[in-house]
């Protein structure tokens, strides 16, 4: 049994990932919200969709703030009251938490969350100073520390803990990237092997190239209304039975344990409370790997297994796409792409996809529950969701 839903998810959209060379953010966001308007022909938006939330990390990339209303122009939204929500990398998971939030509150019956950052225009040292942003600035940026850096330490700390491989890091990167060669919307389509990805060059040991996730462009979005109400959209909603929402403190030399991202555990400990499901429910899952070490520890914080054995689950071909518990079926963030605002979204994205048995060459056979965790900074902020098909 689980938990009653709380909203539906009636449609969702997804702009290409990759380097969209000539286009604005807010053109990816219209691209994301038309797929999401003509997945749902029963829906006019301009009637029905009263509100909307959108994820944006940082106004540095296009030199462009006041991302709600700009976002709500293009998606032909005007003039319903738009917001934007910062969380770093979990903007858009934060936005989503705050669509759930608006029409349980029964202020809206229909409202619009995605997520948006157009990010390869900039050079690579200009990305990495706006991500560092969502670091502690007197204690972390001023010194020089990086988001590799920051997961490198994390990585380092299990190793030295658990005794987790290079190897098995490396095995995060070939499976999201065997899957992303199956998602036509990922940024990087191309199948890695072992050697190659532990073969590249060091960026901060022991996080390789291939332990990183890409700089990419890309926007993402859903439309959620009262459960209700999903049948008067479509014959094939999704439904979320589980919001988590948990923070950390923003600078890593504050945590106590360095091998656990605790928002992401406490978000999880929520929403899997909320939907009345436990970590062995949980048919496909799409968890936060801007580092491959992210994902190893993303499984030991959601319960899939016990801390220190993350390694060990990749390994086995647990998380596989045709193992017991399929995770970033999409390629995850490591193939399909990190733009930043758009990633919490677009994760729920590709669980609505699984749930409706639209994911093609890479659906999980009679997936039933789906969960997505999505995480800001080194761990400051983190949201899971928890769906059920309709």
């Amino acid at each position: 049994m689980t938990g009653k839903p709380l909203v539906s998810i009636v449609s969702a959209g997804l702009s290409k990932f990759g380097k969209m060379q000539g286009l604005y953010g807010r053109e990816l966001f219209a691209q994301a919200a038309k797929e999401a308007f003509d997945r749902c022909p029963n829906l006019d938006p301009k009637k029905t969709v009263k509100a909307l939330f959108v994820g944006h990390m940082g106004e540095s990339y296009e030199h462009q703030g006041h991302t709600g209303a700009a976002s709500a122009n293009w998606a032909g939204l005007l003039p319903v009251p738009a917001m934007r929500t910062e969380a770093a990398c979990a903007s858009s998971g934060v936005a989503l938490r705050c669509g759930v939030l608006a029409v349980l509150s029964g202020l809206y019956d229909v409202v619009m969350v995605g997520g948006v950052e157009k990010m390869t225009h900039r050079s690579t040292a200009e990305v990495t100073e706006f991500l560092a942003m969502a670091s502690d600035f007197p204690f972390e940026q001023w010194h020089g520390i990086t988001f590799p850096g920051l997961y490198a330490l994390m990585a380092t700390a299990h190793m030295h803990k658990y005794g987790t491989t290079e190897e098995q890091m490396a095995m995060v990167a070939v499976k999201n990237h065997g899957n992303g060669v199956l998602n036509p919307k990922a940024h990087m389509q191309k199948e890695i092997t072992l050697e190659q990805a532990l073969s590249s060059r060091v960026i901060a040991w022991p996080l390789k190239l291939f332990d990183c996730s890409l700089i990419t462009d890309g926007a993402s979005c859903l439309i959620l209304t009262k459960p209700e109400l999903a049948n008067k959209f479509t014959d094939t909603p999704v439904h979320i039975i589980g919001s988590g929402h948990a923070c950390d403190t923003i600078g890593l030399y504050e945590r106590k344990e360095l091998t656990t991202l605790n928002a992401g555990k406490l978000a999880g400990q929520e929403a899997y409370k909320m939907a009345k499901t436990t970590p062995n429910d949980i048919d496909v899952a799409e968890v936060h790997d801007c580092f491959t070490i992210a994902e190893i520890i993303a499984y030991e914080d959601l319960n899939f297994c016990k801390p220190g054995d993350g390694g060990k689950l990749v390994e086995e071909g647990i998380t596989h796409i045709k193992g017991e518990i399929p995770v970033n079926t999409s390629g995850g963030l490591k193939s399909k792409g990190h733009p930043v605002g758009a990633t919490g979204t677009a994760q729920a994205y590709e669980i609505y996809l699984q749930l409706t048995d639209q994911a093609e060459k890479r659906q999980v056979e009679d997936a039933e529950i789906g969960l997505s965790h999505n995480v800001g900074g080194s761990g400051a902020t983190a949201t899971v969701h928890i769906y059920k098909r309709g």
